[in-house]
């Protein structure tokens, strides 16, 4: 019965707000010309992750589509059962429509849980917004790093071209040992090359997702709280994808790829709608804040 009730409140709370802008049809990215997704089978949810957190606050239906959701008791986690040194970690995610402020959706790559205080990861994640404003979609790439204040972000932040409420879109983290390249709906957004072990995740990390209260710093720098007359905020995963080279596999084997290059990097027509994306959607980039001390983020230098 609760779980009728979140996906009925889901369906139709886009209905009773005002909607956010969002590009026109002709702002759409450009043809990258190739698909990664396409290259790794979906994998049951339950073959592949288990909960983490708040299993309260999480369903799966027949159709393999986990349902988590954070009211003000909790919110929820999901976390892989291996962890891996390289790979395509991605999922289909539908976003929570109208007031969504200090809430997080996330899927990610973290080994924070190995080594606490001192942890990589690697983040996409969804902050949440008021009426009428867009998501803001956040990578980010930690290394060694914790939560207590020493942690160096490595941000870049957009506004999508679509309504990630309104159906499923594909996101993705390629991870490799020369670079991490994010992409939306097959679309690179992000490329991070290896310059330096100081500046690269090398670790295993696990794959998670979740969705919790970030209210101190998710919207607007925290201005804006998440308001719990609005719950449950909810979010919808499916079409899980966890392939490459886990950290029990022979030291032969190779890591994928996001090209048709079997070495990695990206084709000429990936570039190109990458930084179509960059010099359209793009909304912050910690390489070009001049708040930021680059003595601690060497790979903004070349």
């Amino acid at each position: 019965m609760m779980k009728a009730l979140l996906l009925f409140l889901f369906a139709i709370s886009s209905s009773l707000f005002m909607e956010p802008c969002y590009s026109s049809s002709g702002y759409w990215p450009p043809s990258p010309g190739y698909w990664p997704s396409h290259k790794f089978r979906s994998m049951n949810f339950y073959k592949g992750f288990r909960n983490l957190w708040g299993p309260q606050h999480q369903a799966l239906d027949n159709n393999n589509a986990l349902t988590i959701w954070l009211d003000r008791t909790s919110g929820s986690g999901f976390k892989s059962v291996r962890p891996f040194r390289s790979g395509y970690f991605g999922a289909s995610i539908k976003l929570h429509p109208g007031y969504t402020a200090g809430v997080i959706t996330a899927f990610y790559l973290s080994n924070n849980e190995a080594h606490p205080g001192f942890h990589d990861e690697v983040d996409i994640e969804f902050l949440g917004t008021t009426f009428g404003k867009p998501y803001t979609l956040q990578t980010n790439v930690y290394i060694r790093g914790s939560g207590d204040g020493t942690i160096i972000g490595r941000e870049m932040k957009f506004h999508l071209w679509f309504d990630p409420t309104k159906d499923f879109h594909h996101y993705a983290i390629l991870w490799s040992p020369k670079e991490i390249i994010f992409l939306v709906d097959d679309v690179p957004i992000r490329r991070y090359p290896r310059k330096s072990a100081y500046t690269f995740p090398l670790r295993p990390m696990w794959v998670y997702g979740s969705i919790w209260d970030a209210s101190s710093w998710a919207t607007e720098d925290g201005k804006y709280k998440a308001d719990y007359r609005y719950q449950p905020f909810v979010a919808r995963y499916t079409n899980f994808k966890a392939s490459g080279c886990s950290a029990y596999a022979s030291r032969w084997c190779h890591p994928v790829s996001a090209s048709p290059y079997r070495s990695g990097g990206l084709t000429r027509q990936q570039y190109w709608a990458m930084r179509w994306v960059q010099r359209h959607h793009m909304v912050y980039n910690y390489c070009q804040d001049p708040k930021r001390d680059h003595r601690l983020t060497p790979e903004c230098w070349g």
